[in-house]
């Protein structure tokens, strides 16, 4: 079941948010952020951040919001994360497409995800699995914690009219 994210959902997600961002695998976040500033990050600065609730367990969540403003609005960014434990069980694939929706609803054209780091691979087949395209790849953006720096991928689908 999906809802919408509340605070006291945010922390009980919060171990899962913070091993991920220390784990500077897949996030451009600071990995040093506290609870409150990844609260306004993942939950404030979004349009909406949803989680994904089973049997009164979070099992994963995002947030949208546009991706630019003004000439640009029409196009909405998104940003998943799965505990370590609920991974490989289809949970991404469930928040990606239910995003989408939710996308449409909100007057959104089209998806684009800004920084897709390229060595998560796994990630990278799910989102060309559900129609994204590489529309552009950032030679040596993202310094990852074991492999140094590595290529992001800018990731693209419209969602309607095209």
């Amino acid at each position: 079941m999906f809802r919408e994210m509340t605070r006291d959902d945010f922390v009980a997600f919060w171990p899962t948010f913070s091993k991920v961002i220390e784990g500077q695998e897949t996030y451009a976040f600071d990995p040093n952020m506290t609870l409150e500033q990844s609260f306004d990050v993942w939950c404030n600065l979004p349009l909406k951040t949803f989680v994904y609730v089973k049997d009164r367990e979070i099992l994963g969540s995002f947030y949208i919001k546009a991706n630019a403003a003004g000439p640009s609005r029409h196009i909405c960014n998104c940003g998943y994360m799965v505990p370590e434990r609920a991974r490989g069980k289809g949970i991404a694939r469930l928040m990606c497409e239910y995003s989408q929706q939710i996308a449409i609803e909100l007057g959104f054209e089209a998806m684009q995800f800004n920084s897709v780091v390229s060595t998560n691979t796994i990630a990278v087949a799910l989102w060309k699995s559900l129609g994204f395209e590489i529309v552009g790849t950032i030679p040596r953006a993202y310094n990852h914690s074991r492999l140094g720096y590595v290529d992001s991928f800018v990731m693209y689908k419209g969602l309607v009219g095209e």
